[in-house]
């Protein structure tokens, strides 16, 4: 660097990276270092780019920023050194200056968080505090600047956060500077001399100073000190004792991070600069005649003259001296370069500085390095301490890094309080979750209960440590409702939740053990209900199912060991494994739009599910009866008109389609259903309780749980016609639709044997009596046979039920109604479609069975048995046990709240057709 680029600043890592070439005249001379810190606010010009100028007495910094503005928010320090006063300027800008400011602000973005942005600036503030230490380490004299005349109490926390992280990195500096050619003492104590440190105030408006120097008071009584100098006494005092309270400063200098003079003064106040500028020019036009006045003795003239006359008056106007000579007996008040240069002549003339009190002072070490010599030193404090750029001291500039944590206690106050306040708010919170919670409770009471206790910690808890409390909020909670208190969040097929806490499943041949953690336990939802067997004769308890096995075929298959298991019946056929280890099926390109989520397999996985790996129950019929059959008939419910032939064009042959062996249905057969794939066990039950004699009209049911005089069947007339011997053969539908009744104004026969009329086309009439009968069931085992939607069969006297059953089978059923029995609770009962009774009577009928359910709103399926198109021979009581519960392989079809409509859940029409057989041919 050449003499002609000394004068404008440079920033010190370039400076200490170059090699200055200095005048021989000075080469040997000490060198006094100066540095300047502090904060600015939003005035015309920077404050301390002005006072180096004026310092310097040259135009160094420029005042108006330029192309500096385009920089980042990071705190640097630039240098200028003064070769002829051997004055090094070190200027450190940070996050406390406005421009700076200003950049740290546009660099945030609008989405950063409150906590992010706290990062940030305290990043920002922890780099400050590195590049202070620094200066604090390499510089004579420090000039503390402040933009106001008050002193910023914020400092003594700064200054005790500093000297508690310089005596943490004091052995990391002497490892650095430990070959560096200076003395020993400046090896150990890491600094040439305990620097001292002044302050530099600005007087802003609101303190005025007098024509006369008197701010008030009486104009008579003439004071020693202007007001100005009294204020920088006063601003002394209070400095020196909030320090002294804080132990920054001692009595031993030496074990100080700064001293203050004793005996000279180490605050400045610079005045105000006045707001009038017509005034201002008018005064500097006074002043410069003055001085024509006081030197036209002298002989100076032309461009000299002038010159001179620009020095006196940029002296008078920099320094801002409120007076330059004594005016009513008051002292001469000093301009802020005597004010520095009184203090750099004790550094310059190697008399350091003797700023230890007390009884016993001890001197401080003090050194006057050359500039070569703290070039050196100032260059391995930068990499250790700054810059971290130089391989061989990165393992000392780690360890500075790792040390910086104890300034979070100075530094980061509002971090602090915010996690102590957030501390204190945290028993609150936790008192508001576990507030009326039962020892068990499942997720959906965590989460209520988490959203209550954060709504409390809210209240209370502020800062910037809010996130991170609240996130530990939550994993207290979990794991209090973890640890023991968790509820099993299984729902049985009634939407029922499993009492016990969280636990396994026994696997099979395991009994449930309560001592492990977690225990294996079944699930219990304390629920029971009261439920009739199959064919209806007997009722048992039962627990709440959690799988539909349980609910439609364990249950049933446990009393039929006691009452229906010799009953005649038709079997639904189901799957028949052919391997050992069958899996369920996980095909879903057939399955309806609502079933496609969720395979087989991950429903066999998850309880309650409908594909448990269960042993198929025992069965007795053959392949004959095919998946195929069923779900071709789901086209037109009930369409009441179909003929035996059309019935025999539905059903394809058996060599089309058989059922898998090797993958079975993982829950119940529907119209959403893969074709090819049976189920494992049958949801259904057909069974025939005897001869259509073993029912009596006029005693009707005689089995128990029925409500008194609703046990009754629905007749059911149906017209058998005799054919002349042209219409033999012929079959015509007698399901109680139009075709099966006579024309308008015709009698119909009422006895067997009885005529209709005269002529060659009269025909014999016959009628035949079938009963049906729908029966409800309600959980607390009370059953009802209903003649309607909305209408219970209730038989006073004797004669039977009066009501037809056309109307029960020409409607759409309710899966659901209210029982007629509702208990005292507001939540109402609701009593479930459970068996059809059928009486065919002994005549040529062929009565055909085609149960369909919906047991839901759509897109719910339909769901069917195994084989749908069953023929009833006649002559028999038959009863019909629809499931228990309804479930597709994504889970269970749940029962109707109290808000939801009862119509959406219904068996639909058409589930019984009657057709004249085909006579046996003589």
């Amino acid at each position: 660097m050449k003499e002609a680029n000394m004068a404008v600043p440079v920033n010190i890592g370039a400076l200490l990276q170059s090699d200055l070439l200095e005048d021989a005249a000075y080469r040997d001379d000490g060198l006094c270092v100066v540095g300047i810190f502090g904060k600015s606010n939003m005035q015309p010009g920077p404050l301390k780019e002005s006072l180096i100028n004026t310092l310097a007495d040259k135009h160094i910094f420029s005042l108006f920023g330029g192309a500096e503005d385009g920089g980042t928010a990071d705190s640097h320090i630039q240098a200028f050194y003064n070769q002829e006063n051997r004055v090094l300027y070190l200027l450190l800008s940070s996050v406390c200056d406005s421009r700076q400011l200003l950049r740290a602000c546009q660099s945030l973005s609008a989405g950063t968080g409150h906590s992010d942005a706290h990062d940030f600036w305290k990043g920002l503030d922890r780099q400050h505090c590195l590049h202070l230490l620094y200066m604090f380490s390499v510089c004579h004299v420090l000039l503390l600047v402040h933009p106001n005349q008050t002193f910023d109490v914020t400092y003594d926390r700064l200054f005790r956060a500093l000297d508690a992280l310089r005596q943490k990195v004091l052995p990391l500096i002497r490892a650095a500077i430990k070959d560096c050619p200076v003395s020993k003492e400046w090896k150990v104590n890491c600094r040439p001399c305990p620097p001292r440190l002044l302050f530099v105030f600005q007087m802003n408006g609101t303190l005025k100073i007098s024509a006369n120097g008197e701010s008030g008071g009486n104009p008579d009584k003439p004071k020693k000190h202007s007001p100005r100098r009294r204020l920088q006494h006063a601003l002394e005092d209070q400095i020196y004792r909030i320090f002294r309270k804080s132990r920054v400063l001692t009595n031993q200098s030496s074990n100080c991070l700064f001293t203050v003079p004793a005996n000279q003064a180490f605050v400045y106040v610079i005045p105000a600069v006045d707001e009038d500028p017509v005034g201002a020019l008018i005064g500097q036009l006074r002043s410069n005649c003055i001085l024509c006045d006081q030197d036209s003795t002298t002989s100076v003239s032309g461009p000299r003259r002038y010159q001179q006359m620009r020095r006196s008056a940029r002296q008078s106007s920099c320094s801002g001296d409120s007076g330059t000579m004594s005016m009513g007996g008051q002292l001469v008040d000093c301009s802020l370069k005597e004010f520095l240069w009184q203090h750099v002549e004790l550094v310059l003339t190697k008399k350091g500085f003797d700023d230890s009190v007390g009884r016993n002072p001890q001197p401080s070490h003090f050194e006057l390095p050359t500039y070569s010599k703290w070039v050196q030193v100032a260059s391995r404090l930068h990499q250790v301490l700054i810059s971290n750029t130089d391989e061989e001291i990165a393992e000392l500039a780690t360890k500075v890094q790792s040390q910086l944590k104890v300034l979070e206690g100075f530094l980061e106050a509002d971090t602090k309080f915010s996690e102590n306040r957030c501390q204190k708010a945290l028993p609150l919170a936790h008192s508001a979750y576990q507030s009326n919670l039962p020892h068990n409770y499942t997720t959906t009471v965590h989460k209520n209960q988490l959203a209550q206790a954060l709504r409390v910690y809210s209240q209370h808890a502020r800062g910037v440590a809010f996130q991170r409390y609240a996130l530990q909020l939550h994993e207290d909670c979990y794991k209090f409702w973890s640890n023991g208190h968790q509820l099993c969040e299984e729902r049985s097929l009634t939407d029922q939740h499993c009492v016990h806490k969280f636990h396994l499943l026994p696997q099979p041949g395991e009994k449930p053990d309560m001592d492990r953690n977690p225990p294996v336990l079944n699930h219990n939802s304390r629920g029971r209900s009261t439920s009739s067997c199959n064919c209806g004769r007997k009722q048992a308890p039962r627990e709440d199912p959690f799988d539909i096995q349980a609910a439609n075929h364990d249950f049933y298959q446990m009393l039929e060991e006691k009452c229906c298991g010799k009953l005649e019946r038709i079997e639904f056929p189901v799957f028949q494994p052919s391997t050992p280890d069958p899996a369920p099926a996980c095909n879903q390109a057939q399955r309806l739009p609502c079933e496609a989520s969720g395979s087989g397999e991950a429903e066999r996985l998850k309880e309650p599910s409908t594909a448990q790996s269960h042993t198929p129950g025992d069965t007795s019929l053959s392949l004959a009866l095919s998946l195929g059959q069923s779900t071709d008939s789901l086209g037109p419910y009930g369409d009441g008109d179909g003929t035996e032939a059309q019935v025999q064009q539905k059903r394809p042959s058996l060599v089309d389609r058989q059922p898998s062996t090797v993958e079975y249905l993982p829950g119940m057969m529907h119209s959403g259903c893969p074709k090819g794939l049976l189920p494992k066990f049958s949801s259904w039950s057909l069974v025939k309780l005897g001869p259509a004699k073993s029912y009596n009209c006029h005693t009707g049911l005689e089995q128990p749980g029925f409500v008194p005089g609703s046990s009754f069947l629905l007749p059911w007339d149906l017209v058998i016609r005799s054919r002349s011997e042209e219409d033999t053969g012929l079959t015509e539908p007698l399901d109680g639709g139009t075709s099966s009744w006579p024309a308008p104004n015709k009698t119909l026969v009422g006895k067997r044997g009885s005529t209709g009329g005269l002529g060659r086309s009269r025909r014999r009439d016959d009628m035949a009596r079938a009963f049906v009968g729908f029966e409800y069931e309600d959980s607390r085992g009370r059953r009802f046979i209903s003649s309607g939607p909305d209408k219970i069969v209730k038989v006073l006297g004797p004669g039977g039920a009066k009501d037809p059953a056309t109307r029960v089978l020409n409607t759409d059923m309710p899966l659901y109604i209210p029982s007629p029995s509702q208990g005292r609770g507001l939540k109402p009962h609701y009593a479930q479609l459970a068996r059809l009774f059928i009486v065919v009577p002994d005549a040529p009928l062929e009565v055909t069975l085609t149960p369909q359910v919906q047991p839901g709103p759509p897109p719910c399926p339909v769901f069917h048995p195994e084989q749908t198109d069953l023929v009833l021979p006649p002559d028999g009581f038959w009863v019909l046990r629809f499931p228990y519960s309804y479930a597709t392989e994504r889970g269970p079809c749940y029962p109707p709240k109290e808000n939801q409509p009862l119509n959406n859940y219904k068996v639909l029409r058409g589930i019984l057709r009657a057709t004249t057989a085909n006579p046996v041919p003589q």
